[in-house]
C-alpha cells in the first residue's frame, strides 16, 4: 500500500495519506462502509447514479459539519439521479445522532471506522490520525471518476461551486 506526503496539512502540519492516489478517468473502486443502522453498504449499490463522495475527518467538527449541511441542502436540489455520500471515521451511532440533531436527511452518511476500506481504496486515510482527509469525488453513472478535489488544509472548506459544476455537467 502506497503512502503520499505533502498533499494535505492539518493545522499547517503535513499528513501522510495511505492508499493509492486516484485520478480523474479512473474507475471508482468498490468499497464497503457501514450506514447509520450499522448495516454494510457497498459503493456498487449506487451504480447508475451520479455520485458525490464527500470524505471528511469527523462530523463533530465545525468545518465538517458546515460542509455536510451544505451538501445536504444541495442534494435536495440535485434530484434523484444524484446520490451524495458523506464518509468519515465517526461511529455509525455518532453519525445517526449528528444527522438527527442537524436535520440532515437528503444525503447518506457512511462510517469507514471498521476496516478503512474506503480510506485506503481512495487514498484518503491519514496515517497519523486514522481519520479521512477532506477530499471530494464526483463519479459518473458508469462508475468513472470525473472530478476530484483534494482540500489542501483539512481545516478549510472545499470549493462547493466546483463540485456542483462537475455534478451538473454530468446531468446535462
Amino acid at each position: 500500500m502506497s503512502e503520499r506526503s505533502g498533499l494535505v496539512t492539518m493545522g499547517g502540519s503535513p499528513v501522510t495519506l495511505v492508499g493509492d492516489e486516484l485520478k480523474v478517468g479512473d474507475k471508482a473502486p468498490d468499497f464497503v462502509a457501514v450506514d447509520n443502522d450499522v448495516k454494510d453498504v457497498r459503493f456498487s449499490d449506487y451504480k447508475g447514479k451520479v455520485i458525490v463522495i464527500s470524505s471528511v475527518p469527523s462530523l463533530d467538527t465545525p468545518v465538517c459539519s458546515l460542509e455536510t449541511e451544505r451538501f445536504n441542502q444541495e442534494a435536495k436540489k440535485l434530484g434523484d439521479d444524484v446520490k451524495v455520500l458523506t464518509i468519515s471515521m465517526d461511529l455509525p451511532f455518532a453519525q445517526k445522532r449528528w444527522c438527527a440533531a442537524e436535520g440532515v436527511y437528503n444525503l447518506q452518511t457512511l462510517s469507514d471506522h471498521r476496516d478503512a476500506d474506503f480510506g485506503t481504496s481512495y487514498g484518503v486515510l491519514m496515517k497519523e490520525s486514522r481519520l479521512l482527509a477532506r477530499v471530494l469525488f464526483v463519479i459518473d453513472t458508469e462508475g468513472v471518476i470525473r472530478y476530484i478535489q483534494v482540500v489542501p488544509e483539512i481545516t478549510k472548506e472545499p470549493n462547493y461551486d466546483e463540485v456542483l459544476d462537475a455534478v451538473k455537467g454530468l446531468l446535462s
